[in-house]
């Protein structure tokens, strides 16, 4: 049953955006970790933008934390309401500090299922570019991925790796659901080694609140025409076996995380100059 919160926003400054790396467990509870204490579970918030998901608060340490499950993606509800829902009520909680994980195809042939990327730029090939809040800022995407999370990713994913590590990598976005055909894997070759669903519009959100943003990508498949044909088994075998050690890595980032933004993520927006300026009556 979920609880009623819709008028008490808790305080949390950092959050986890769940993808399919710990969709099938009970995260943070089924790690066991006991400095991990759940405050609440199945907690929604009203948004101008309609209900949230279902949220998880828990305390590590002297850190609150709030997650959802899947970026928040429900039946019914298109992905840029999902994506605006969760990340109002991440402003209004107060985060300043934003991991997401995700499974994702490779575009470079050298990466193969079970390795890590801790993605360090995206391409936006999305029909969602228009996905924002009110609007009151311009964004400055130079430093898109939060310099600091992701060494913190780099740091814990390394020392609890699935396969191979790499520090850096690009990001393509697409819409989906489906995977994308050979030709648009084709097309992105030499530009994008990893391609998924969720890195934009977030990282456009998490920019227009002021927080920090980064994501731990596990290569599930390889793209269409990439190396071989993807096997259905083996995706379903990451999905389910190895969602404890990604979860394990999440929370490793956050026990060394604490509330200073000092990589800079916060100043790249400015006061957006696309207001109607009227001129003087005549």
């Amino acid at each position: 049953m979920q609880e009623d919160t819709r008028n008490r926003i808790p305080r949390a400054s950092i959050a986890i955006i769940g993808g399919s790396g710990t969709l099938s467990m009970d995260f943070p509870a089924a790690l066991n970790r006991p400095e991990v204490e759940i405050l609440g579970r199945e907690m929604v918030f009203d948004t101008p933008y309609g209900p949230t998901p279902p949220l998880l608060l828990f305390r590590q340490g002297d850190k609150q934390v709030l997650t959802c499950r899947m970026h928040g993606w429900r039946s019914g509800i298109n992905r840029a309401d999902a994506s605006r829902q969760i990340f109002w009520l991440f402003r209004e909680a107060g985060v300043k500090k934003i991991l997401a994980e995700g499974g994702v195809g490779t575009v470079n042939h050298l990466l193969d299922p079970r390795d890590m990327v801790i993605a360090s730029d995206y391409i936006d090939q999305s029909m969602r570019k228009d996905v924002g809040l009110e609007g009151h800022y311009l964004l400055i995407m130079r430093q898109a991925l939060c310099p600091h999370l992701r060494q913190e990713l780099i740091t814990a994913a390394e020392a609890r790796p699935l396969h191979r590590v790499f520090r850096r990598g690009v990001y393509a976005v697409t819409d989906g659901r489906h995977f994308e055909s050979p030709a648009e894997v084709a097309m992105l070759k030499g530009h994008a080694d990893i391609i998924g669903q969720s890195l934009c519009p977030e990282v456009y959100l998490a920019r227009e609140i002021g927080a920090c943003y980064a994501g731990l990508y596990t290569i599930v498949n390889y793209g269409e025409g990439v190396v071989k044909d993807w096997d259905h088994s083996e995706l379903s075998q990451i999905f389910y076996d190895d969602a404890d050690k990604i979860g394990q890595v999440l929370l490793d980032v956050i026990s060394r995380l604490d509330d200073k933004q000092t990589c800079g993520c916060a100043d790249l927006r400015k006061p957006t100059l696309l207001k109607k300026v009227y001129g003087p009556s005549s």
